[in-house]
């Protein structure tokens, strides 16, 4: 249009057929100036067209369009997960407790800031994974913390894991989160922010040292006690409001769980939130109480069914 006062269309047309290389031929002759723009088109137009299946290659051999696909797909697990576990630090303590809750059968979601934990621990295997900062909003969205069922913070500053308590309790107010803190006066402050449980690695570790010391066997016998399915013993939490809306009339006896089941009732944990060891037969069972039982896989199996049962015949 500027060298030879062509029309937008015919512009707009003598551009495309010469970026094209069709050349049907130009509309009008054109001029010496409007050959030198049109043989500066045609050059920088293949430049680019170069420059761009350069870029294209170097992402597909470099790997970087298989982590992006990659990336995806991990988001796209990510935004479908539900009661879900979130572990906040992937130390010697984050490991740990990753374990223990992929062998209870439950997902789990990895938030690690540091690039070479995430690829020495996390990048070579099937993990679910944010990397990111456990202390900001975003990063706890991004791992899902509104539709989970648990959190565990175990950063190495008490402080952070104060904020993620915080954060996370405001977002989803069933979760249930778990601390890890580093002296006394942080346990406080963290279960005032919400956190169901904190626990000091440090006392926990020294008390188990100690108590193998004094109580060897007993040590060793409950270390083949697990929790939902990850050993040959299980131990089981039955919410008694699962079976029945009318518990208060019912006693230990009534549900006959040794007999049916083989499971043996060895606590129980009350409304108010006090437990009571080895309950008589003859106790009143209160709703949103809690029953502990001991039991192998099959019986265990064989308990939930009972209740099922149980509910049904009750209700009815």
């Amino acid at each position: 249009m500027f060298f030879e006062s062509y029309s937008l269309l015919e512009a707009f047309y003598m551009t495309v057929i010469t970026l094209s290389t069709v050349g049907y031929g130009e509309v009008r002759p054109l001029s010496e100036s409007g050959q030198l723009f049109t043989a500066f088109l045609i050059i920088s137009s293949f430049g680019i067209f170069a420059y761009g299946f350069s870029l294209l290659a170097q992402s597909v051999f470099s790997g970087e369009l298989g982590r992006y696909l990659k990336n995806r797909k991990l988001e796209k697990k990510l935004n479908n997960l539900e009661n879900h576990a979130i572990i906040c630090g992937f130390g010697r303590n984050g490991r740990r407790a990753m374990e223990r809750l992929q062998a209870y059968g439950l997902d789990v979601v990895v938030i690690e800031n540091k690039q070479a934990t995430i690829e020495k621990y996390l990048k070579g295997e099937d993990f679910l994974y944010v990397s990111g900062d456990a202390t900001t909003d975003e990063v706890l969205e991004q791992a899902g913390v509104h539709r989970a069922k648990a959190l565990i913070t175990t950063l190495s500053k008490d402080a952070d894991n104060l904020f993620v308590v915080i954060t996370a309790r405001a977002v989803n107010s069933k979760i249930r989160l778990v601390s890890r803190a580093s002296n006394h006066s942080t346990e406080k402050k963290l279960r005032s922010a919400g956190a169901d449980a904190v626990v000091m690695p440090e006392a926990v570790g020294g008390a188990h040292m100690a108590s193998l010391v004094k109580s060897l066997d007993i040590v060793e016998f409950l270390s083949h006690i697990s929790v939902e399915g990850s050993s040959e013993t299980n131990l089981e939490e039955v919410q008694i409001s699962d079976f029945s809306d009318s518990a208060e009339a019912l006693t230990l006896n009534d549900l006959n769980i040794r007999e049916k089941t083989g499971c043996t009732v060895i606590g129980l944990k009350n409304p108010d939130g006090k437990y009571l060891i080895n309950p008589g037969g003859q106790h009143k069972l209160q709703p949103q109480s809690q029953l502990f039982v001991l039991g192998n896989t099959g019986q265990i199996k064989k308990l939930n069914a009972h209740l099922k049962n149980h509910k049904k015949d009750f209700t009815t």
